[in-house]
């Protein structure tokens, strides 16, 4: 049912893109101040009374695209055309947050990574009116650092878009030991999890480079030569799982440590949506899609190209 903060938010939509009307002209139609119009019409999106929509014949099929779906066994494959490098990620955001919305449906489970990438996607969710839908943390997202993974910020914003039961997996994504993970991996509610996590009907994910800057490695959970070693090994990561140029286990003692799902499982689940962009995650890519853990792929195009051309090699 709406409310009037709905009714009005659709009034200054209407007055605003139907009408053609200036932020302050709605402002002064609805006798509203001009930053109340902003919200309103932010709300009218957030609330999917609005949908706004660029038709860029780019995005649609082209050669590249034939490419990667052909080279990948991709079911989709959404190629972005970005302005500039700092728009990567916003725009990896929406059509994300597109494709999830047309794959999505009534009382399927929906397993969430975390990362900048995952809540740019949430962060763009339109709010579905869905029902039965279970959304599940796929790897533990606690910071030992100053440095957030901003996981309980990202399942809040699928959940909400979803209309979505939350499991989170409130841990860290590396243990110290191996034995202190076994341990806390048997609790029931924690087992539970992670099997929703093993059978979700569509995973979302992205890849990382291993790289110093990247966000696992700087979450507090590894010693210097640690991270060393996976620096020297990896070329990138994917749900905290880092892997080589041949798609094998990076650093085997860091992996047992680790605490979501696997590599294996996650190429199991029927519909895998990797969103994820940027030159230097190119080859983390390559090797991601070429371990088959994508059905689906959303990417810039300057990534997608390089990706291309790293399979050909």
């Amino acid at each position: 049912m709406l409310d009037d903060r709905d009714c009005q938010a659709i009034d200054a939509a209407k007055l605003y893109y139907h009408g053609g009307l200036s932020q302050a002209q709605v402002a002064a139609r609805l006798k509203v101040s001009r930053p109340t119009v902003s919200k309103l019409l932010q709300h009218a999106q957030n609330a999917g009374f609005v949908t706004i929509s660029i038709d860029d014949p780019r995005e649609r099929t082209d050669d590249l695209v034939a490419q990667l779906r052909s080279r990948f066994m991709l079911s989709d494959a959404r190629v972005v055309s970005v302005p500039t490098r700092d728009d990567v990620l916003p725009e990896l955001g929406r059509a994300g947050a597109a494709l999830l919305e047309e794959l999505v449906t009534d009382d399927m489970s929906v397993g969430v990574s975390w990362g900048a990438t995952m809540r740019s996607i949430a962060e763009h969710l339109r709010h579905l009116s869905l029902s039965g839908v279970e959304v599940v943390q796929l790897k533990g997202g606690h910071s030992h650092s100053e440095r957030s993974t901003q996981d309980a910020e990202t399942l809040q914003g699928f959940s909400h878009a979803f209309n979505a039961r939350t499991h989170m997996l409130p841990l860290p994504v590396i243990f110290d030991t191996a034995e202190a993970k076994s341990w806390v991996v048997k609790d029931r509610h924690i087992a539970h999890i992670l099997e929703l996590g093993r059978s979700v009907d569509v995973a979302v994910f992205t890849a990382g480079a291993a790289a110093e800057e990247s966000l696992a490695l700087n979450l507090g959970y590894l010693a210097p030569e640690e991270t060393e070693q996976i620096l020297n090994r990896a070329v990138g990561d994917v749900c905290s799982r880092f892997y080589t140029d041949t798609g094998e286990v990076a650093v085997p003692a860091v992996d047992e440590r680790t605490v979501g799902i696997e590599l294996s499982d996650l190429a199991t689940r029927p519909t895998r949506v990797l969103v994820a962009g940027g030159s230097s995650k190119a080859r983390a890519i390559a090797v991601a899609l070429r371990m088959g853990l994508a059905t689906h792929l959303v990417i810039d195009r300057d990534t997608a190209q390089r990706v291309v051309d790293l399979s050909a090699e």
